[in-house]
């Protein structure tokens, strides 16, 4: 923006077509602009997670001291996982079921490692609304939601009850054949 100011009477003029509102409206509106780019950053910054949940991305679990038909409950990110060394019947009693019945279809092989089938690891919140079902309980040997009734099956699978899906399962791997790392 280009202007002329005569020093003699200090007034100043603006380039043709454009006026004191005109530069008033844009430097306001740049400096407003700059201001909530100023406050968002901050603010945005506020939702990313706590160090101390970042901290714990991952964690190792020692399943050495769990024997069959055991939960281990464990916590990563907040949240409460079971660890659970499955019998030879649980197992079986798992993979027998037809998966059409159930309300969120899903076979036990997809649900555990290949090698280690007796193993299943299962985020331990309800899916309806956020509950911590308490296991081993139910009809189906799984778990048992206390605050609306829904039952898991021994590979964390909705049997009945309100929750719309299955446990969901974290990411893990077998570090060793006593260890496990989730996350």
């Amino acid at each position: 923006m280009d202007t002329s100011c005569e020093t003699e009477n200090n007034s100043c003029s603006l380039p043709e077509g454009e006026t004191r509102r005109d530069f008033i409206v844009l430097t306001a509106s740049a400096m407003g602009a700059l201001g909530c780019a100023c406050a968002a950053v901050p603010f945005i910054s506020s939702m990313n997670p706590s160090s101390d949940v970042l901290a714990i991305s991952s964690t190792e679990v020692d399943i050495s001291n769990i024997q069959p038909g055991q939960i281990l409950t464990v916590m990563w990110q907040g949240k409460p996982v079971f660890v659970r060394r499955r019998t030879p019947e649980e197992i079986k009693a798992a993979e027998d079921i037809d998966i059409k019945t159930l309300p969120d279809p899903q076979k036990d092989g997809d649900r555990v490692k290949k090698d280690h089938r007796e193993w299943l690891v299962v985020v331990g919140i309800c899916t309806h609304l956020g509950c911590v079902p308490i296991g081993p309980k139910g009809e189906f040997g799984g778990w048992l939601c206390p605050c609306h009734g829904s039952q898991y099956d021994t590979s964390g699978r909705v049997r009945v009850g309100p929750a719309p899906l299955n446990l969901a399962v974290p990411k893990y791997e077998f570090i060793s054949e006593t260890k496990i790392r989730i996350g």
